[in-house]
């Protein structure tokens, strides 16, 4: 064994021997008490125990917590530098998010005034449409009125003849007839 072992196994027998009594003493009395008796309560090996500890001890300890400490140091720099990279990585974030709401506006913008746009070719163009239909409609009702009208003046017309044909019959004898028809022959030949 080496001398640390050595040294770590006199130091847990004095341990033992110095808490023995004191726990004889809390078994015999049903608790635990301070016995002010420095030889019966092992004070002076507890006290060579404690100094060899520190004695021992320290070059381990002080180890140990001098590692412990620079592990904290590296986390702590770890940190800061995952912290700056963090607010730098927001503040990008930020800036594109920006620049995003930006954009997006811009197209919002964009979108109502190719939408204004449109809303005024159609407008524009059912104008054009609508003044085409009236003009349209104004036509075939003026060629439905045409039509109608000489309809109406053919069968005025005919109407006419055919009353004039009846009046002339009904007024006009045969000699009278006959009479209109050399007349109307006479006019036609001799021209």
């Amino acid at each position: 064994m080496d001398s640390l072992g050595i040294e770590l196994m006199w130091i847990g027998s004095a341990i033992g021997a110095a808490i023995a009594p004191l726990l004889a003493e809390a078994k015999e009395s049903g608790g635990f008490g301070l016995n002010a008796d420095i030889l019966e309560t092992n004070l002076i090996n507890l006290i060579i125990i404690i100094g060899v500890l520190i004695y021992f001890g320290r070059g381990f300890l002080g180890k140990t917590l001098s590692e412990r400490r620079s592990q904290i140091e590296v986390a702590l720099t770890e940190a800061e530098t995952r912290k700056k990279q963090a607010a730098s990585a927001l503040a990008e974030e930020q800036q594109k998010l920006a620049q995003a709401k930006a954009e997006a506006n811009r197209i919002r913008a964009a979108a109502e005034e190719t939408a204004e746009k449109a809303r005024n070719t159609i407008l524009a163009e059912n104008e054009v449409e609508l003044v085409r239909m009236q003009a349209s409609a104004a036509q075939d009702i003026n060629s439905q009125q045409e039509r109608i009208m000489r309809e109406l003046r053919q069968r005025i017309a005919d109407l006419a003849v055919a009353r004039a044909e009846e009046q002339l019959k009904s007024q006009m004898h045969e000699g009278a007839q006959q009479q209109l028809i050399d007349r109307s022959i006479s006019t036609l030949g001799g021209r």
